[in-house]
């Protein structure tokens, strides 16, 4: 079973967070299994950048992104090579170390100002 490794993020993880992920399901879907409250606006659709992700490591593990994944990411805030939107990347057989950015183009969210 492969591992997650969550890096600190103030809101989200402020500890980071070294989780067993199930192949074959989403890097979102393993976060929100373990209690990881990613953004996800468009409730996993493809159709924002709110959970988006840095694969630190692991990269070439997931499933290669699609177009309308690519098209997406061009508007994700801290854009980097290895950006991926969580709803999309599919865990394969292993380990990642991923970074949520501190920001999302989510600027209304639930509780937060």
């Amino acid at each position: 079973m492969p591992q997650i490794i969550v890096l600190p993020h103030e809101e989200l993880c402020p500890e980071g967070a070294a989780i067993a992920a199930q192949s074959g399901v989403s890097i979102c879907d393993n976060l929100l299994e373990h209690h990881i409250a990613i953004d996800h606006a468009c409730e996993k659709a493809c159709a924002c950048t709110t959970c988006h992700v840095v694969v630190r490591e692991g990269y070439r593990s997931l499933n290669p992104a699609e177009e309308q994944e690519e098209d997406l990411l061009d508007k994700a805030w801290g854009l980097e090579p290895n950006s991926r939107l969580s709803c999309q990347a599919i865990v394969g057989d292993a380990d990642l170390v991923v970074e949520i950015p501190k920001y999302s183009i989510n600027m209304a969210k639930e509780g937060h100002r």
